[in-house]
């Protein structure tokens, strides 16, 4: 049911198939990143179970780039005193970390360490934050990123050249693609059109709000794309139905659409 986010018709980026499998393993480094940050966070709670440097409060989960509802809420730490402290824990799906959000969002090697130092791990028992600092990797964890920093050159069905960088959900996170991706493809182009997922409600007020005013973006032009069949559906029209010919229903649906154009309209 759900695309790989590559777009439709004219406008596909291509090679397709290499993108929505593993593409340049940027994926992959983001979860390598995630699950480094709770190993290692996993050892400092061992090594200082029985010390006041201890913590009380774990706000750090791991990440996997499958959906698996199994996994979604363990505990781990089971099997003895030797293979760690037992803990409820459990995984996100990758697009859902942190590490997703900040790499987006990074403007060079030197901010995703600043901004990776400063994810929020967990609570002492003074009640004091404690983080990717405090644990003292960040250095490293910017390290399995580096690659993963870089945009990604693709291209569409019409021999146009796109960026693809980045998968943050939007629905958790701000649903676009890095800022160094944007920039760089506006100091290539005349335009560059950014897309910004999961409707005008959540991803085009998150690219606005979040992307937009950390990167000093000023977008000309906001595009909002609406088909018949979604215009049916907020018509009132049954899902079973929306195939079908329905003027009524679809004149109805447009005063969703025109709830959109008024959002957009109230960031110029």
């Amino acid at each position: 049911m759900k695309g790989g986010a590559a777009g439709g018709g004219y406008s596909q980026v291509l090679p397709m198939e290499n993108i929505n499998l593993h593409f340049t393993g940027d994926f992959h480094a983001v979860t390598s990143a995630h699950n480094m940050i709770t190993a290692l966070l996993d050892n400092y709670i061992y090594q200082n179970r029985n010390t006041c440097e201890g913590l009380k409060e774990i706000k750090w989960k791991r990440v996997l780039d499958v959906n698996d509802r199994s996994l979604r809420n363990i505990v781990s730490g089971l099997g003895g005193s030797l293979n760690g402290v037992p803990t409820e824990t459990g995984f996100d799906i990758t697009p859902a970390s942190e590490i997703m959000a900040i790499l987006c969002l990074a403007t060079d090697l030197d901010d995703l360490r600043r901004r990776i130092g400063n994810i929020l791990l967990g609570f002492t028992y003074t009640d004091e934050p404690f983080t990717v600092n405090d644990l003292g990797v960040a250095g490293a964890i910017t390290v399995l990123l580096k690659d993963a920093l870089l945009p990604n050159l693709v291209q569409t069905t019409e021999n146009t050249a796109a960026f693809v960088h980045g998968g943050p959900f939007a629905n958790i996170v701000h649903g676009c693609n890095s800022i160094i991706a944007t920039r760089m493809a506006l100091t290539y182009g005349d335009y560059v059109i950014t897309e910004a997922g999961f409707g005008a409600d959540l991803g085009a007020e998150k690219f606005f709000n979040i992307k937009c005013r950390k990167a000093g973006l000023s977008p000309k032009l906001t595009i909002i794309v609406a088909t018949a069949q979604s215009l049916k559906l907020h018509g009132g029209v049954p899902e079973a139905e929306i195939k079908n010919e329905n003027l009524e229903g679809l004149r109805n649906g447009l005063a969703n659409l025109d709830k959109h154009i008024d959002n957009m309209q109230s960031f110029s």
